[in-house]
């Protein structure tokens, strides 16, 4: 817990990151992407294409005593998770600036992996998290475009991974319109997880 968001579960709301230009997992879909994860105390979590750092925060706050890997390949980014981290008082994050997988080599081994941004190589991404997630450790990914979408349920269809799940999230938020009220459509998110056989 920090003083910024001084609760047990996750759901800050997404006007109290710093933002920028740099995209930014909506709080509807970290909610559901922390619960997939099913954090546990002193774990060590992989945020691959961590953008503003917005889920390396929610983990970081649930994950006490572990310790969560922010990578982002953007300075923008970097910065900005570099930011958010300050605001919400975390201090069990590290930034590693670089491309995945290249920049996942000498990190410890992770209990938990989220990946975000792939800069186009998903599927090495993916294999490379195959290969290092600790047996019985949980791996979510949150998708945007179909061509994603079969490129995860390819990898997570197949060994090292089982107990497969997915699904399709579109939300949308209320806002004001003049003297109305409207609800704003967000773009729609597959979160597909897995489990690394034990």
């Amino acid at each position: 817990m920090s003083k910024r968001w001084p609760y047990a579960v996750p759901g800050i709301p997404d006007d109290e990151f710093i933002r920028g230009k740099v995209p930014m997992t909506k709080r509807e879909i970290r909610i559901l992407t922390m619960a997939q994860l099913r954090l546990q105390q002193q774990q060590v979590v992989w945020d691959v294409g961590a953008g503003t750092g917005s889920l390396s925060v929610e983990a970081a706050l649930i994950t006490t005593g572990g310790k969560v890997y922010a990578i982002e390949r953007n300075e923008a980014g970097i910065a900005l998770i570099a930011e958010n981290c300050q605001r919400f008082g975390v201090e069990n994050i590290t930034i590693v600036a670089g491309e995945a997988p290249a920049a996942l080599r000498t990190l410890p081994t992770p209990q938990r992996i989220i990946v975000g941004g792939s800069g186009g190589q998903l599927a090495e991404i993916l294999a490379h998290c195959g290969q290092r997630l600790a047996p019985g450790g949980f791996i979510v990914v949150n998708v945007l475009s179909p061509r994603n979408l079969v490129r995860t349920l390819q990898v997570l269809s197949n060994a090292p991974f089982c107990n497969r799940a997915g699904m399709y999230i579109q939300s949308a938020q209320l806002e004001k319109l003049g003297r109305e009220d409207y609800f704003r459509a967000q773009n729609g998110v597959w979160i597909m997880s897995a489990q690394k056989e034990a």
